[in-house]
């Protein structure tokens, strides 16, 4: 199963909600007009004062990551999320995230894959025994498939981004934060447009910091 990134919701015209937001701390309603929201984000990053940015959410659904990848999104706390329950769920013919390395590998694919129907077996059997599901999952591995929703401000999105899509970043959850990046640039340009995306790279960075974050990658490469 490919992953699968939808936007549920986001704020109605989030720029020019922020920039209301911001007016209210200046008191500079007078300066409103056609174009003042994207050039005030852009001052306001800049100099980081981005509080602001608090005001406008946005929600997504993310289908065919596995846990591994869920497990590293849910600690950042300043967001809120539901995922599906493996309490609840049955997961007898889960489905399972192959990471590249083994993909790329005939040998270490066949084993990964007799781990995974070994897994599937084990869990089938317990539930004929009886066994309830939310016992039952402490068989499935980190490479099961999961779905979650995640909501969260424009700030903390920046964060996420600034974290997750560096090259340094897992693979997996670099790869899903990008496809949600590439979502929010299209839908709110001017609070997301100083993070340039290096398609080649499958990697993003804030405009600043771009030389030294690949720089580093480099160096840590030879």
């Amino acid at each position: 199963m490919s992953v699968q990134v939808e936007l549920l919701a986001m704020t109605p015209d989030p720029e020019r909600v922020i920039e209301l937001a911001a007016r209210t701390s200046y008191k500079s309603f007078h300066r409103m007009g056609e174009g003042s929201a994207p050039a005030l984000i852009r001052k306001l990053i800049r100099s980081g004062h981005e509080s602001v940015l608090e005001h406008a959410y946005a929600t997504f659904r993310i289908r065919g990551g596995s846990r591994a990848f869920t497990h590293q999104l849910v600690r950042h706390r300043l967001a809120s999320y539901t995922q599906e329950s493996q309490r609840y769920v049955d997961e007898a013919g889960f489905e399972y995230v192959t990471p590249p390395s083994v993909q790329g590998n005939p040998e270490a694919l066949k084993v990964f894959g007799e781990a995974m129907e070994v897994a599937r077996e084990a869990y089938r059997k317990l539930r004929e025994l009886g066994v309830p599901k939310q016992d039952a999952r402490f068989v499935l591995p980190n490479a099961t498939t999961s779905e979650i929703v995640v909501s969260a401000n424009f700030r903390e999105w920046r964060h996420i981004f600034s974290l997750r899509c560096h090259p340094s970043a897992q693979w997996e959850i670099r790869k899903i934060c990008l496809e949600i990046l590439k979502i929010l640039k299209e839908k709110a340009p001017s609070v997301f447009e100083d993070f340039r995306i290096d398609e080649e790279r499958n990697a993003a960075w804030r405009e600043h910091e771009g030389g030294e974050a690949v720089r580093a990658e480099e160096d840590k490469d030879r």
